[in-house]
């Protein structure tokens, strides 16, 4: 009998008793193909239409007559079922691969065991339907003009896709229990081909690598999944993923599935239950597919202020109160509710009677500008005559100048602050920007400091906010803050501030509730007379929100409410956008773009007016109660939903256009202090532009000069910003990433961006990841883990400098000497002391002849440290001692901060306690400067021991208590770590 085979899983392929058949056109290579898979008699109508759908039905069935015909020959006869109406394949002597390839997998499904399983009569069927594919279903068979096919075999492929990758999956684990390793890896390689960003398969094949003994594969496996992962999605492997690598990377690995019995399934679970029983959460595994990706003028100031005279009281009360010590007080509500106008008030009353007034808004836009409201607070108050600065000593005048460069004008001579890595650095600065501004406060009278908005301050401001409000009871000044209620959670620090400052009597909150039905009438008789009949449905639209209750004024008295009745606040605010034209229309729409504040220089660029049109459109802005004039060039939007509506009612071409030129702007006029800063505001605008690559640049230098302040939250979502965008250096901004997290003591966070960091580096730079990921795992208290990076990045070390050459041998020596030392600590922390010894030894000789102080220094440290732990007290104080003069002339304080701890628990050890506690307190100020939160902790528990052991008990449990807050934030929450606990000496 004549055998047709016809192979659809791969290239079409047909044979006619084993000769291959090459129809002469693709339209009859994929009818054959059509009528083959589908099994049926299709009517000439139905393939006329489905491969000639452009032609109409006269020449679409001649064009199948003319194919039918062409087929037919090639085929020789027999093979075409046809007649008048329908048209189908004979399938007596056809073998068709995807026939094959479905009933090898129905006999799977009928062996009694879970689907997700293979008995080894399934193997065999499974290994053989794997190899049926070749390729992608009826690969390269396109059709032009032919959709409807094109679709079938698309949904086709695509079905066929999973399927195959249900059985490879199958294959491997079947395989795995069999100990056929080789083979098993092929399915698991051959399934992750299907799709490189499903991590399942990355989990199963990392194990494979893993039980066969490859562990090195099985690590750079999990590097390849960071890295695609990265590439494409711009997203972190999912926990399960990191749960199968860290199993693997502490040689604790699940233990693989055991053979099966007779006619029983390859024992072993899938990948994720694997991942979750070696400790990952028992979450779903999501496909990757699934997680594709991846700111008191006016006519509000003219009304009265109606509903809130026990605030006003409680707030002038304070105010005047503060003469006597200073008062933080905390006006809190919803947007509209009112907060911005009682703060003004209050400044406006203050102001009137002689007091000195500084006012800032913070604001989303500039939500990632470190200290930015602190610094334009000091910039208004450079303002002030220069007697003002007379009593403030030079060294606080050089620490704010180093935030606001105009502050050191204001003295020539003036001397430049120490570097912020030196002892105590960020103490300094942040008593530095207090007292300046306690000096440009000075006067007759309390001064009031109003932060609006604080909910949109950045981290490196709320440091401050919380640093002059814990120090407020010598100073007469009324610190005034408001923030939006369900912008700060019950565990925001800003509560914790609040509650804190209550404790002590020096807070006032003031919670605003909206007005009653007697204040709006109230409101309404006193502004708008003519519409007090209409006051209860007004109360009924606005509820009591104040804002609402102002536009609805402003309209009605600028002619733009529609008749008697309220219009929404929407409406309103659009209508009191939409009445401005000509040049103020321009310059409204570009200040819109620029954020709630804005200054002349910035809106005149952006709009491209020139000075006078811009100055005449802002008087007449003004003039209608959109904005108003702050001094020293600076406005203003009378509210942040004014700006919102302008924005709306701009195109988004034009709002792109002004985006640029205000980013422009902003990098054009930023003197060379001031670049980083500006950076942060100029990227938002480069992104909201369309500019991505600027947009990461700018993010990029808004985070060195974020981490340059020890701003360290700022500088993560900076670099990640950057990261977003697509800078160009990603393996240098995860490693940067990976630095912030390490510090932060968020090291699960920290390991994944150092894995990125590896995956994506070159060779060059590999054995400094290496160096830090050993450095992360000694951290966590996995010496194992530790060990392995450490000689992973020596490895990498030799290999760099071998194809560098003999001019990188003082560099490689160094770093080796500093990578010896760390893995000396390691052993050391691990108790294997003669190793420790040794390989401090061989860190100290290499140090000395490659001349590298920072490698000298921790060497010295750790000899000091070991010499201790041998009780040579005079041995280890020599070595410390040489360590910390060497660590004091570098410019990184790490060395310094372990140097100085290590010598204040030897002085402490030989009853020097004076010394010893001076010694820890300079550490700790160092160490909280730089931001390292565990070790941080770690210097807040030897100093109360050294306290304890001093006999002053309540300093000792104050900051035990600070000990222990601190180590329950590092690691990884909820999970016990001794060894995070057990740290004291590094």
């Amino acid at each position: 009998m004549t055998m047709l085979r016809v192979a659809t899983l791969g290239p079409l392929r047909v044979e006619l008793d084993g000769a291959p058949v090459s129809p002469d056109t693709r339209k009859a290579v994929a009818l054959l193909a059509y009528l083959a898979v589908t099994g049926e008699r299709h009517s000439r109508d139905v393939l006329a239409g489905l491969f000639w759908p452009d032609q109409d039905t006269a020449h679409a069935r001649g064009a199948l007559r003319r194919t039918l015909s062409a087929l037919g020959k090639s085929l020789g006869g027999g093979w075409i079922a046809a007649d008048r109406s329908t048209i189908g394949l004979n399938r007596v002597g056809l073998e068709l691969d995807l026939a094959r390839f479905e009933q090898l997998l129905a006999d799977c499904r009928r062996h009694p065991h879970p689907p997700e399983e293979a008995c080894h009569a399934c193997l065999g069927r499974l290994a053989e339907a794997a190899a049926l594919h070749r390729g992608e279903f009826l690969e390269g068979l396109a059709l032009r003009g032919a959709d409807g096919f094109d679709e079938w075999r698309f949904f086709q492929a695509e079905s066929l896709r999973r399927q195959l990758a249900r059985v490879l999956e199958r294959l491997a684990r079947g395989l795995a229990a069999l100990g056929e390793w080789d083979d098993a890896v092929a399915a698991a390689r051959r399934w992750l081909a299907l799709d490189p960003l499903h991590e399942p398969a990355h989990q199963e094949l990392m194990l494979l690598y893993a039980w066969s003994g490859r562990r090195a594969a099985a690590l750079r496996q999990y590097r390849a999944c960071i890295r695609v992962l990265d590439q494409e999605l711009g997203v972190a492997p999912l926990e399960e993923t990191t749960a199968v690598y860290r199993t693997i990377a502490e040689d604790r690995p699940p233990p693989p599935p055991v053979p099966p019995g007779p006619g029983l399934a390859p024992g072993g679970a899938p990948a994720a239950s694997r991942a979750a029983a070696a400790g990952a959460p028992a979450a779903a595994v999501v496909p990757a597919a699934g997680r594709r990706p991846a700111r008191a003028t006016g006519v509000a100031a003219g009304l009265p202020l109606v509903g809130r005279a026990t605030e006003w009281a409680a707030l002038r009360a304070a105010w005047e109160g503060s003469a006597a010590g200073g008062r933080l007080v905390v006006i809190e509500g919803e947007t509209g509710i009112g907060k911005t106008r009682l703060g003004e008030e209050l400044a406006a009353h203050a102001a009137a009677r002689g007091a000195v007034v500084l006012v800032r808004r913070c604001s989303e836009e500039e939500r990632g500008l470190a200290y930015g409201p602190v610094a334009e607070l000091l910039r208004a108050a450079a303002a002030r005559p220069a007697a003002t600065w007379g009593p403030l000593p030079d060294h606080w005048l050089a620490e704010a100048a180093r935030l606001v460069p105009e502050l050191g004008a204001l003295r020539p001579g003036l001397g430049a602050a120490p570097p912020l890595d030196g002892p105590g650095a960020l103490g300094r600065f942040l008593d530095g920007l207090r007292q300046a501004l306690l000096a440009a406060c000075r006067g007759p009278l309390p001064a009031v400091v109003l932060l609006d908005d604080l909910h949109w301050a950045d981290d490196a401001t709320l440091d401050v906010v919380g640093y002059l409000a814990r120090r407020l009871r010598d100073a007469p000044l009324c610190l005034v803050v408001a923030w939006r209620g369900e912008q700060v959670r019950r565990d925001h620090r800003l509560r914790r501030l609040l509650a804190e400052a209550q404790r002590d009597h020096a807070a006032l909150h003031l919670p605003l509730a909206r007005l009653d039905e007697a204040a709006v009438a109230e409101l309404v008789e006193a502004a708008l007379p003519a519409q007090a009949p209409h006051a209860g449905e007004l109360y009924r639209e606005s509820e009591g929100l104040p804002l609402f209750l102002a536009e609805h004024v402003a309209g009605a008295l600028g002619g733009d409410a529609a008749g008697p009745g309220p219009l929404g606040v929407r409406e309103l605010l659009a209508t009191r956008v939409a009445a401005v034209g000509g040049t103020a229309r321009q310059v409204l729409a570009a200040a819109a773009v620029i954020g709630r504040s804005f200054d002349l220089d910035t809106v005149r660029e952006a709009s491209g007016r020139g000075e006078e049109e811009t100055v005449a459109a802002l008087e007449e802005l003004a003039g209608r109660g959109l904005v108003r004039e702050l001094g020293q060039d600076g406005y203003d939007f009378v509210h942040e939903r004014l700006r919102a509506a302008a924005d709306e009612q701009t195109s988004l071409a034009r709002r792109r256009l002004l985006h640029r030129r205000v980013a422009e702007a902003l990098e054009r006029r930023a003197p060379g202090r001031d670049a980083g800063a500006a950076a942060a505001r100029a990227a938002r605008h480069w992104h909201a532009a369309g500019r991505d690559a600027e947009a990461a640049a700018a993010f990029r230098r808004a985070g060195d000069h974020a981490r340059a302040l020890y701003a360290n939250r700022d500088a993560l979502a900076h670099y990640r910003s950057a990261l977003a965008l697509g800078d160009p250096d990603p393996a240098g901004l995860h490693e940067a990433v990976g630095d912030l997290e390490t510090l932060l003591g968020a090291y699960d966070a920290a390991l994944v961006a150092y894995e990125t960091a590896a995956s994506l580096a070159d060779a060059a730079a590999l054995a400094g990841i290496e160096h830090k990921l050993g450095g992360l795992h000694h951290r966590r208290g996995d010496w194992a883990a530790a060990e392995r990076h450490f000689e992973a990045a020596l490895a990498a070390l030799e290999a760099g400098a071998a194809a560098a050459g003999d001019d990188a041998d003082r560099d490689r020596d160094g770093r080796r000497a500093r990578l010896l030392t760390d893995r000396s600590l390691t052993a050391h922390r691990a108790g294997r002391s003669d190793d420790a010894a040794a390989l401090a030894g061989q860190a100290l000789a290499i140090a000395e002849q490659a001349g590298e102080t920072l490698a000298l220094a921790q060497a010295h440290n750790l000899l000091g440290m070991l010499a201790a732990g041998r009780g040579e007290a005079a041995a280890a104080r020599e070595h410390l001692e040489r360590s910390l003069a060497l660590a004091e002339t570098l410019p990184d304080p790490s060395a310094r901060v372990a140097a100085l701890n290590n010598l204040a628990l030897a002085r402490g050890a030989a009853g020097e306690h004076a010394e010893a506690l001076r010694l820890a307190g300079t550490a700790l100020g160092l160490c909280a400067a730089q931001g390292d939160r565990h070790r941080e902790a770690a210097l807040h528990n030897n100093l109360a021991d050294l306290l304890h052991a001093h006999g002053d008990h309540d300093a000792a449990m104050t900051h035990l208590k600070q000990a222990v807050a601190i180590f329950a934030e590092v690691g990884e929450p909820g999970r016990l770590q001794p060894e995070i606990w057990k740290l004291v000496e590094w």
